[in-house]
């Protein structure tokens, strides 16, 4: 980890005043209303990115370098600032009950939703990492508010996998952990779980899997095609209004974005949704619910990890 970090900041990619930012402050925590969580977690991924075909060990763990370039580029503002520790190493990568480095994400689970309780944060943005990141403080935020929060899921894949499925990386399981679904021990440490009813998918053009489509329809999962929103957000606006939430969570994917625009992300299925329309989307929700929870996840900065490794062969740096 110290190599990484140390190789962000020779790019730039990490401010030198971050460290004294990721302090917790006992005295602050009680006023606490809104919090900054950078959780850079990465096991939950097992990818291939074209650009690092040489070095995939790389491509999962980017999702690390991406937390912390979301952090560097977000707006400055008066929000504690909080990282979930998160392993750096590569083992064999092995699958447990049907999860890739299932010991490190339940650790990991444990020590973020620790975290939060100790905090007692009201709301949450959280900075992540690939899509799994948005489970503990999702479930934390729905279990804090008795369940009165929907849960919108903009994203070009649904992430309803489950263990057993072909595909055993947990951040394809993101949305049934959230609903209680999965991996046992998981799902176990979670404090409460999100009914189907109060869950909309938007943006979603790759349902991966026939059984996947059909998983959906059985879990009653209410979905609206970014076309449906090119425009304006009324589809949106109107589901929120019938589920009966006063508070929404907002989880923001960044492949669910036109690549034709900017690839920003590992996926880069066409014709996604412009930025500006999901920029337009998530104000349009949070005019119309209180919203307590905001994950930007699977920023995946290709140029920045080839630019370390170049870095890491040059001498004097070595």
């Amino acid at each position: 980890m110290k190599k990484w970090l140390i190789i962000s900041l020779l790019c730039g990619i990490l401010s030198p005043s971050m460290a004294q930012k990721n302090i917790i402050k006992n005295n602050d925590t009680q006023s606490m209303k809104t919090i900054r969580l950078i959780y850079p977690q990465w096991q939950g991924a097992k990818i291939t990115v074209p650009e690092l075909k040489d070095t995939p060990a790389d491509a999962s763990r980017g999702y690390y370098l991406g937390a912390q370039l979301l952090n560097y580029l977000a707006p400055n503002t008066d929000q504690e600032t909080f990282t979930v520790p998160v392993s750096m190493e590569i083992t064999d990568r092995e699958i447990t009950d049907g999860v890739t480095d299932r010991d490190a994400l339940l650790k990991q689970t444990k020590v973020a939703l620790e975290m939060l309780n100790a905090i007692n944060p009201d709301k949450i943005v959280t900075l992540g990492g690939e899509c799994s990141v948005s489970v503990v403080p999702f479930t934390y935020l729905a279990n804090k508010y008795k369940n009165d929060v929907a849960m919108i899921w903009i994203d070009a894949h649904p992430d309803i996998t489950l263990p057993g499925d072909i595909y055993s990386g947990y951040h394809a399981m993101a949305v049934t952990a959230c609903m209680g679904y999965g991996e046992k021990q998981i799902i176990s440490a979670l404090p409460t779980k999100i009914d189907a009813s109060k869950i909309l998918f938007v943006g979603i053009r790759n349902w991966e899997r026939d059984e996947i489509k059909v998983r959906q329809k059985q879990y009653g999962i209410k979905d609206i095609p970014g076309e449906e929103v090119a425009e304006n957000s009324n589809a949106i606006l109107n589901w929120l209004k019938s589920c009966g939430a006063s508070k929404v969570v907002i989880h923001f994917d960044m492949d669910v974005l036109d690549p034709a625009e900017i690839v920003a992300a590992v996926g880069t299925d066409p014709n996604g949704m412009k930025i500006a329309q999901v920029i337009r989307v998530i104000n349009d929700i949070a005019n119309e619910k209180e919203l307590v929870g905001l994950t930007v996840a699977e920023a995946m900065p290709r140029t920045a990890i080839r630019i370390k490794n170049m870095l890491e062969q040059l001498p004097l740096l070595k």
